[in-house]
């Protein structure tokens, strides 16, 4: 490993995304791969940002009185079986736990693929009254689902770690609420915090998640003309309420099913982060979820008393740390500080400031951003408002830079044969019409690869017939290869 962290990507990003993705990962030291076919392990600086994804989250979450909680990881077979269309779609997905030590179970145990049967179960013995609903639940956990082939960190793993909500409402209304609300939620994350912009919308009846009412995603653009789901919210309608007998005692002394929801967004996110924003050198993270925003690293000669840059380091370090930003000093003397400045960068720190005997001798620091490579001095006095300027800056410019690219890979066509032309050479998103049969989606689906990613939240007006079959188009759609 440190002779590969010192070799650096060594491969263009633009001629091989996939195995540059690998060496950003590995070399970033995001992750490593496990013993296991389809795991990983996440490692510490891989985890800092996870955490800081996930500190952005659950504070909103609470500040909507969503609550945290935690459910077995083992769930019984006939609970899945319950709700019966739930339970076809993930079965293909599940690792089955069949003995205790050396004795086999009465039943299979599914080892979490989601939550929602073990979630309603209990549901159904804590509802009684209108009283007390509505119930807000969020886990933070990971679950597993067998993907053995074609397994890639981050993007498609047996484990990955996640948060899941789930929700009892009394009504409808109420449930669509819920479900908009994390929408939003989802939307702010990625796009103000992580700087990847997304498309809004509805998941087709095919493509939603299994059991469910309707299902709303958020949808980003990859540059290898990709699609990735960054998130889904679901109205489960009462079709788990019906299964689990989650009834309650209304204002009006009649009987009630609930209504249910179910919403969640995985560590997937960090893969579009890191495809999106990174660059030859590696990894490039927005200020606003880099769990170290300004790297600090001094630059010593021998001839020099080190006393005076290493005091003006702590000193800096210090006033950055007071103002709220995340700081690292790097004053490890085992590397040089060019070397330094290559790991950093791989790592994509934000912001590195350099500090050397001029530095102190004038009263000044060097600023260097990642996302540009531009320096500039800044004096002692303007450093601080300097930092969070810059610090700024670069979040604007990575979201703008990114949303160009998302306008830029969106196209338009009425035409099949320009449909699959499109796909083949680039990719990126098609708006196109569509009648609405799930007969044309399969056969779009079989012909092309390409799926529905996104139904719009709001009804735009067909332009053309069926981009498949050629009748009066009743949607307007977004279709994609994904990942």
């Amino acid at each position: 490993m440190a002779l590969s962290k010192e070799i650096g990507i060594t491969v263009k990003k633009a001629k091989d995304l996939s195995e540059w993705y690998t060496q950003v990962v590995t070399k970033a030291e995001l992750a490593d791969y496990a013993p296991m076919k389809g795991f990983m392990i996440l490692r510490p600086y891989g985890y800092s940002i996870w955490e800081k994804i996930r500190e952005y989250l659950d504070r909103r979450l609470k500040e909507t009185n969503h609550s945290n909680a935690y459910f077995p990881l083992l769930i019984p077979e006939s609970y899945l079986k319950k709700e019966a269309e739930h339970f076809r779609g993930f079965t293909p997905e599940v690792f089955w736990v069949t003995h205790a030590g050396e004795n086999q179970l009465s039943e299979r145990l599914a080892v979490r693929p989601t939550s929602e049967t073990i979630i309603n179960e209990a549901y159904s013995r804590w509802v009684r009254s209108w009283r007390d609903l509505p119930i807000l639940i969020n886990l933070w956990n990971s679950v597993l689902r067998a993907e053995i082939t074609a397994t890639r960190p981050f993007i498609r793993t047996s484990e990955f770690l996640w948060q899941e909500g789930h929700t009892v409402h009394a009504t409808k209304e109420d449930a669509d609420k819920e479900v908009m609300m994390i929408l939003e939620f989802y939307r702010q994350l990625v796009e103000e915090q992580m700087a990847i912009p997304v498309l809004l919308g509805y998941k087709s009846e095919k493509e939603k998640f299994v059991g469910a009412l309707y299902t709303t995603t958020l949808e980003a653009m990859m540059p290898d003309g990709k699609a990735i789901q960054m998130g889904t919210s679901h109205n489960l309608g009462q079709n788990f309420s019906k299964s689990f007998e989650i009834k309650y005692l209304g204002k009006d002394e009649q009987t009630h099913y609930a209504w249910t929801t179910s919403w969640g967004a995985s560590w997937r996110l960090i893969s579009a982060m890191i495809m999106l924003h990174g660059d030859d050198k590696g990894l490039i993270v927005p200020p606003r979820i880099a769990p170290i925003q300004v790297v600090i690293i001094p630059i010593y000669y021998k001839t020099e008393d080190t006393g005076a840059i290493t005091n003006k380091v702590k000193s800096t370090a210090d006033r950055l740390t007071k103002a709220g930003i995340a700081v690292h000093a790097d004053s490890r003397e085992q590397y040089t500080p060019g070397w330094k400045f290559n790991e950093w960068e791989l790592k994509g720190v934000p912001l590195r400031i350099e500090i050397g005997p001029k530095d102190v001798e004038k009263k000044q620091v060097t600023l260097v951003r990642r996302d540009n490579s531009q320096r500039h001095i800044v004096n002692d006095d303007a450093m601080l408002s300097d930092v969070q300027r810059c610090l700024e800056e670069i979040q604007t410019e990575l979201f703008t830079r990114a949303r160009s690219a998302l306008n830029g890979s969106i196209s338009e066509t009425s035409d099949y044969d320009r449909f699959k032309d499109t796909l083949n050479d680039h990719g990126g998103f098609i708006r196109a019409c569509w009648c609405g049969s799930p007969e044309c989606e399969e056969a779009i689906k079989n012909d092309t690869g390409a799926t529905i990613r996104t139904i719009p939240l709001r009804d735009e007006k067909p332009f053309s017939g069926c981009i498949h079959c050629g009748k009066a188009g009743a949607k307007v759609t977004y279709f994609a290869k994904s990942y």
